[in-house]
């Protein structure tokens, strides 16, 4: 049974803070929570409202086949918990180790290097085209949002639970990466013609915050800057929009 303070607990796990803390965090939503009990992010517990076990026999009967332990909540105290303000009236609490990026020659041929990237509803999406394109480790830089933020996951929908995603990534380290036969590709307003370049058999494709464009260190370090050419009058790119274009036209080249 569920008390005042487990309520209070799993409600913190919404904060950085304790998500680090307690190296667990929340997945909220259908779709969102079977992708995670797929995964190999061990689940500690569903929490589920009196109604939605109602309406959802076969998924409850799912889970309890599963071995996962359902602990049910009248709806108040499961808004407590949740980052929503019409939830579906379902929350994994799932636990993470953090992992560490060591530069070798053993990773995936394209890594996505995200710089600055602070909106979780771009991450999210950003997550989500490297899932679907089968892009499939992801580098997230020290100023970026968090991947376990309820918004990025929510964003991703559900893709968090398919990649191989390391946060806290310093330029350090992609420096090193550079002596494993990677290239470093810089995605900038000016720079080459992305449609005219061909991108090469190793490479880390870099994308950055529409607003402040990328940082001095990941240019100093790009071995190609490419851009997607303007045909209008739009000031920028959405940052999510251009890995959307960008990384299809890396899968493209193979």
């Amino acid at each position: 049974m569920i008390t005042k303070n487990d309520i209070k607990y799993f409600a913190s796990l919404n904060l950085k803070k304790y998500r680090n803390q307690e190296k667990k965090f929340l997945a909220e939503g259908i779709k969102i929570v079977l992708e995670g009990i797929e995964s190999y992010y061990p689940c500690e517990l569903v929490l589920v409202t009196y109604e939605f076990a109602e309406n959802n026999e076969n998924l409850i009967k799912k889970l309890k086949r599963k071995n996962i332990r359902i602990e049910l909540l009248n709806s108040p105290d499961f808004q407590k918990i949740s980052d929503t303000k019409t939830p579906q009236g379902i929350i994994g609490v799932f636990k993470f180790d953090k992992l560490v990026f060591y530069p070798s020659k053993e990773h995936t041929n394209v890594i996505v290097y995200l710089d600055n990237i602070s909106d979780p509803g771009n991450l999210g999406t950003i997550l989500r085209t490297c899932d679907w394109f089968g892009v499939s480790e992801v580098l997230i830089s020290p100023k970026s949002s968090e991947y376990l933020n309820p918004k990025v996951i929510r964003a991703s929908m559900g893709s968090v639970f398919h990649l191989t995603i390391y946060e806290d990534v310093d330029f350090d380290l992609i420096s090193e990466i550079k002596f494993n036969g990677y290239k470093i590709i810089c995605s900038d307003l000016e720079g080459e013609n992305l449609f005219n370049f061909r991108f090469p058999g190793k490479c880390l494709i870099t994308l950055s915050s529409e607003s402040s464009g990328p940082s001095q260190e990941v240019i100093l370090l790009a071995d190609k800057v490419i851009t997607i050419p303007r045909a209008g009058d739009a000031e920028s790119l959405n940052v999510a929009v251009a890995a959307g274009i960008i990384i299809s036209r890396i899968i493209e080249h193979g």
